[in-house]
């Protein structure tokens, strides 16, 4: 049996050339944050197992954070709690029914990435 539908939809698509709109990128980078927690829930598993052993490793602990690779460590899963913490609280304020339109939903994902900035930036000041 042939078709006599034409199919114009394109085969593959090039993410890289699609302008994607603010909400897109707010979503994409929540699932992003949440996938670098995971990763990063197990390096401070790994500070806190390390830190309960013995005096010794605690002193030996606390000597390597106070470099600039682990604060900067420290700060990027800080960052990702922020940000997906945030743009968590913007996705149950939606499951309320609240900024569910798109101009809503572009106006909760600003806020969503302004607030992270200064929160991020006032937690690298805090850890730096």
């Amino acid at each position: 049996m042939v078709s006599i539908v034409k199919d114009k939809r394109p085969v593959n698509l090039d993410i890289g050339t699609m302008r994607l709109p603010i909400t897109a990128w707010a979503s994409i980078t929540h699932r992003a944050s949440g996938v670098f927690l995971f990763v990063g829930t197990a390096i401070l598993m790994w500070m806190l197992d390390a830190s309960l052993k013995s005096p010794e490793s605690f002193a030996a602990l606390q000597e390597c954070l106070s470099g600039p690779v682990a604060k900067l460590v420290i700060w990027a899963v800080v960052s990702g709690l922020i940000y997906h913490s945030l743009a968590g609280i913007k996705h149950l304020i939606m499951d309320f029914g609240i900024g569910e339109t798109m101009e809503g939903g572009v106006m909760g994902a600003r806020i969503v990435f302004a607030l992270s900035v200064v929160l991020i930036l006032i937690a690298g000041a805090w850890i730096w």
